[in-house]
């Protein structure tokens, strides 16, 4: 039973963070299109997911997305308009905008994923104890048992 729990814990971190992942690509090519944040598409395209690299047992794992830089100034509302130096002063009207397509949803998401894995790590830990502390385990365990040829079936 502490098997199969097990590898099914395994299996649906798995499937989250590789689903967490995809969702966020599709998130924020939503919001590039919603807040118009293309002039030649390039962004929008540009944004990818790279593999997921883990372990075994999704313990530790490595996530990455890609995008053109152009969108990080874009989500800061900032560019070619305000020269470097120049601390917010630029001698006319400022014409960019913030157009926040990736910091908003990216904290909450991680945040989200941060929690599920405390939770699903939480549950196979102690399933782990709980096992090796079930009385019949125990018994079965001890040499009196494993001499009377005694084993315990799942």
């Amino acid at each position: 039973m502490a098997g199969s729990e097990q590898l099914n814990q395994q299996d649906s971190r798995e499937k989250y963070v590789r689903g967490w992942n995809a969702t966020m690509i599709d998130i924020w090519q939503e919001r590039i299109y919603a807040l118009r944040v293309y002039n030649t598409g390039m962004l929008y395209r540009s944004v990818m997911e790279l593999p997921v690299t883990a372990d075994g047992r999704f313990t530790s794992f490595s996530l990455s997305q890609l995008f053109l830089e152009y969108g990080i100034w874009q989500d800061l509302g900032t560019g070619r308009e305000v020269p470097f130096g120049n601390h917010g002063d630029i001698g006319r009207a400022k014409v960019r905008e913030r157009r926040r397509w990736f910091s908003t949803k990216y904290y909450s998401s991680v945040m989200n994923l941060k929690d599920f894995m405390a939770e699903s790590l939480g549950r196979e830990f102690i399933g782990m104890f709980a096992a090796n502390l079930d009385s019949d385990n125990l018994r079965y365990a001890s040499k009196h048992y494993q001499r009377m040829g005694y084993t315990k079936t799942y």
